[in-house]
Parts: structure tokens; C-alpha cells; sequence
């Protein structure tokens, strides 16, 4: 047997050397004739629907436009008549009074004097609180036309105007003296109202949300306990007067009662063309969980849609009373004040989870 390796050799085949494989060449980039097709929204199933869900971000509220409508020419001359009505019916008493005795015609004049400077002094007031909320509307629209103008100086001039309001709350201070610090650093017009609306507005709705919170937390109490649909809804109306008129005097306008009415008016209307009147239990259902809201008891339902309620009223108040549009601020929705109202059943949404 040979144990020596063998020696290397060469052989050659049949046909030729074998050509090595060719290289695959990338494939060169190409066009495609059929245009992509997208899938809407709509037909996507991978994209959850909201149509059913209740709109927690509900739409800013805006005051009313004034018009001379048929109803007001006919008040007016209705009033007209019954003042004319008045003075006869006093120019008659006081005549009949001097032919009695002249110390009582003397008395007579006085106190009409009285009531008339009295009524005019309520006509003065009412119309200076309707004037602060007109004001605060002006305010409103021009802090929204400031905000896309180039011109600095126009930025200066709402600024001016909005220390000036914010000057009688004593929350504002600091932000007041900030705004004072930064005098001159800011040309942009858009950047002094997103400066000013976070130094002036946070503390004030902060105090608005804690307005509304307080609020919706006591109607939903005294709802849920109260033996009488008629008690419910007298305070409802109580504690919503009282919040809107928190939320005016909050942000400067302090209306008088035609203003206080005025602003219920608008509230009102803006809930009803929105439908916010329209929440009923489901609303209950689709955000405290589908299982959740039928284990509760129907008081305790009922207060906790009458706190919503009373919320959303809160937050249309905040709208017309607030003298700056929400830019650089989030607005609230109702869906802040939910777990607050329901601490409990939202924890225990969380542990089913």
C-alpha cells in the first residue's frame, strides 16, 4: 500500500473549459402605468369609528348677533306706553295731592324725584355692565385680528388693552410683571397674544375650571339625593345663574341683570342649537364604560348627567366671557370634569382593564 500523497494533476474535459455563472445585474428601476389607490377613511376596518362616541370637545360658544326683529319694535312701544301711562297716573296723583294740601304735593314731588333718579341710576348701571360685555367681545375680535397682523405695534395695543382689563384681578400680577419684563424682547404680534394670553389666562381658568368643577360637583349631589324632579331643576338653574355670573365677573365683564340675563340667553341658545340639552344616559354608557352605567343606581345617573350638564353650561359661560380665543391654552372639554365627578367608577373602569 502507498502512503505517499498523491500529486496534484490536471485534466482536461470534454467541450471546453465551463464559463463561470453570470453575475445577476440589479434590476433597473421601473414605471408602474396603475395608479395607487388609497382606501378612504371610511372603508378602512383598521381605523375605529367615532360617529358613536358623545362629542367631548364641544364647539366654542359665540354671543348672538343684535338684530331689530318685529318682537323688539312691539316691547318697545309697549314700554313706551306704560311709562307714558306712569307719568300721567303720577302727574294726576300729584295735582290731586296739592289740591288736598300743599305739604303733600310737596311730599308727592319728592318721592317721584327719588324714584326717578333711582330708576335712572339702574338704567345707568345696566347699561355700563351691557357696555363691559360688549367690550369684552371687541377685545375678543381684535385679539383674534392682532394675531395675524405683522405689524408689532398693533400687538403692543392688545396687550395694553388686556393688562389693562386683567389690572383688577390680583391672580394676574405675576403674569402682569412678566409682560413688563419682556417689553421690547417680542416684535411678532402672534407671539406677544400667545405670551400674553399664557401669562394673563392661566391663573383665571384655572379659577374658571375650578368654577365649573365646584359647580357640577354640587348639582350632582343635591340631584342624586333630592326627592323632587321640581327641586332638581330649581337648583339647576340656581347653580347655573351662579356660574355664569362667576365666570363673567371673572374675566371683567360683570354684567348687570339685563347683561346676566343677556348671557343666559346665549348659553341657552348655544346648548340648544348644539343639542348639548339632548344627553341622556348613553352618553353615561359610552364614557364611563357599556357595562358600567347599568350597575349604577338611577339617581346617581341621573346626578351624574345633570354635573355634565351642568359642565358644559361652565364651559359655553367660559367661551362668551373669556376676552382671548384659546390659541396657545387648551380649551376644556367635558370630558375633564368627568373623572373628577366620578372618581370611583373611573378607578374602577381602570381595574376591569
Amino acid at each position: 500500500m502507498n502512503d505517499r500523497p498523491r500529486k496534484p494533476a490536471a485534466f482536461s474535459l470534454p467541450g471546453g473549459s465551463p464559463q463561470p455563472p453570470e453575475r445577476t445585474r440589479p434590476r433597473a428601476p421601473a414605471a408602474f402605468d396603475d395608479a395607487v389607490t388609497l382606501t378612504p377613511d371610511a372603508e378602512d376596518p383598521f381605523i375605529a369609528t367615532t360617529a358613536d362616541l358623545p362629542d367631548l370637545a364641544p364647539p366654542v360658544a359665540t354671543p348672538r348677533k343684535r338684530r331689530l326683529t318685529l318682537g323688539r319694535i312691539a316691547l318697545g312701544a309697549l314700554g313706551l306706553l306704560v311709562s307714558l301711562a306712569i307719568g300721567l297716573w303720577v302727574d294726576a296723583l300729584i295735582r290731586d295731592l296739592f289740591s288736598r294740601n300743599d305739604w303733600l304735593g310737596y311730599l308727592a314731588v319728592a318721592a317721584a324725584a327719588i324714584a326717578v333718579l333711582a330708576v335712572l341710576g339702574l338704567v345707568v348701571r345696566e347699561l355700563i355692565g351691557l357696555r363691559r360685555l360688549a367690550a369684552v367681545q371687541d377685545l375678543k375680535r381684535d385679539v383674534a385680528e392682532a394675531a395675524l397682523s405683522p405689524s408689532p405695534s398693533v400687538g403692543r395695543a392688545i396687550l395694553a388693552r388686556l393688562v389693562h382689563l386683567a389690572a383688577a384681578r390680583p391672580q394676574t400680577a405675576r403674569g402682569r410683571a412678566r409682560l413688563a419684563e419682556t417689553e421690547g424682547e417680542i416684535i411678532d404680534a402672534a407671539h406677544l397674544v400667545d405670551l400674553a394670553e399664557r401669562e394673563l389666562m392661566t391663573p383665571l381658568d384655572r379659577e374658571a375650571r375650578a368654577l365649573i368643577l365646584g359647580a357640577a360637583k354640587r348639582v350632582s349631589i343635591v340631584t342624586a339625593v333630592s326627592p323632587r324632579a321640581l327641586v332638581d331643576l330649581g337648583y339647576v338653574i340656581y347653580e347655573s345663574s351662579r356660574l355664569v355670573r362667576g365666570m363673567a365677573e371673572l374675566y371683567g365683564g360683570r354684567p348687570g341683570k339685563i347683561g346676566m340675563l343677556r348671557l343666559m340667553r346665549d348659553v341657552i341658545a348655544h346648548l340648544a342649537v348644539t343639542g348639548s340639552i339632548a344627553m341622556g344616559d348613553s352618553l353615561v354608557q359610552q364614557v364611563l364604560g357599556h357595562g358600567l352605567a347599568s350597575k349604577l343606581s338611577a339617581r346617581l345617573g341621573e346626578g351624574v348627567i345633570n354635573g355634565l350638564m351642568t359642565a358644559r353650561i361652565g364651559i359655553a359661560a367660559m367661551d362668551l366671557c373669556r376676552p382671548m380665543p384659546f390659541r396657545a391654552l387648551k380649551r376644556p372639554g367635558i370630558g375633564d370634569f368627568i373623572g373628577d365627578l366620578t372618581p370611583n367608577m373611573a378607578g374602577g373602569r381602570r381595574e376591569e382593564a
